[in-house]
């Protein structure tokens, strides 16, 4: 073993990954299979390739224009509140326009428009495909 080695490990608990997995099958079914969205749903991918970036839980990229279009992170109590701030905080970096967390311990989404800010009317309804995320978990 080398003193340069790096051990990385995902701890995310199964609840977590539960909802990726529903929300990346029924997004990949609506963008693969059905073709009624227009960007692909990718899991866990960083948000800027030519450099070490943040990954999201769940990014909707448009691979038309090469723009990442939506990112969702999901989370419990302990960490909604922070992962809200990362997502606003990536969006204005990156320029996303749309980002949502899932607390899975309330059941509740909150979400985030680039050019409007939080969006408490229709917070799990994704403006960019049309579909409210709710409905996929």
């Amino acid at each position: 073993m080398t003193e340069n080695t790096i051990y990385m490990g995902v701890n995310a608990p199964k609840i977590h990954q539960r909802i990726i997995g529903q929300l990346m099958m029924r997004l990949g079914m609506l963008y693969y299979l059905e073709k009624k969205i227009p960007f692909e749903p990718l899991p866990e991918t960083m948000i800027d390739e030519s450099q070490t970036s943040p990954t999201p839980d769940i990014l909707l990229f448009d691979n038309e224009n090469k723009l990442n279009r939506v990112i969702i992170e999901i989370s419990g109590n302990t960490g909604a509140r922070r992962d809200f701030e990362k997502i606003k905080n990536l969006m204005i970096d990156y320029n996303v326009s749309e980002g949502f967390v899932y607390n899975y311990d309330t059941k509740q989404w909150r979400k985030y428009l680039l050019d409007k800010g939080e969006d408490l009317l229709k917070p799990s309804f994704c403006e960019a495909i049309g579909y409210d995320l709710n409905a996929l978990i």
